[in-house]
């Protein structure tokens, strides 16, 4: 796991988020999860240190705002602050961000239920959007939950409520499971 230290340069990156450029965050924080720290630990396991602050994010949830809240056996909490970086043409977030937070929380719920060395993929993803989501959303809630558990393919769905408690969008998502090792 990762020895967060003045050294550490996962530390010293979200120290300096403001002022590294995309690019740059990119390239460094793609190498810093190790394919091994995933193998190594449970789906469970690697979401819980991702929380408590062992293991960095994934890059994607830099550039997205994203940030894993709670995670059980089978079930995630995402929040997401949008911000105008993320906004359509049409003056409202786009909805890729929505789909993209929907695939985690329903990723990641899948992923809490598997043993170290099994990985998952999403296969498809169905998105209802229910209302449009705007910087006035305030921050958004991704719940993910396994709504049906398999050897090879898992089943999950998403709900996305904003600030106000307010449904955005729910999803649904089949996850291929797969041996890692």
């Amino acid at each position: 796991l990762i020895d967060h230290t003045d050294e550490c340069t996962f530390c010293r990156l979200t120290g300096e988020l403001d002022s590294i450029s995309a690019p740059r965050l990119r390239a460094v924080l793609g190498e810093l999860i190790g394919t091994d720290v995933v193998v190594d630990l449970s789906g469970l396991e690697f979401m819980q240190a991702i929380i408590e602050g062992r293991l960095p994010p994934p890059p994607i949830a830099f550039l997205l705002e994203m940030r894993a809240r709670h995670v059980e056996l089978g079930r995630v909490v995402f929040e997401c602050t949008p911000d105008g970086s993320v906004y359509s043409p049409l003056g409202m977030v786009h909805g890729g961000l929505v789909c993209t937070l929907a695939d985690t929380v329903a990723g990641c719920a899948v992923h809490s239920t598997l043993e170290a060395g099994v990985g998952f993929t999403s296969i498809d993803i169905t998105v209802n959007y229910v209302r449009p989501v705007t910087l006035d959303s305030g921050t958004l809630i991704a719940t993910g939950h396994v709504t049906k558990p398999g050897r090879r393919v898992a089943l999950a769905a998403a709900e996305i409520h904003d600030q106000a408690g307010r449904l955005v969008a729910t999803a649904t998502s089949n996850c291929l499971i797969f041996d890692r090792s």
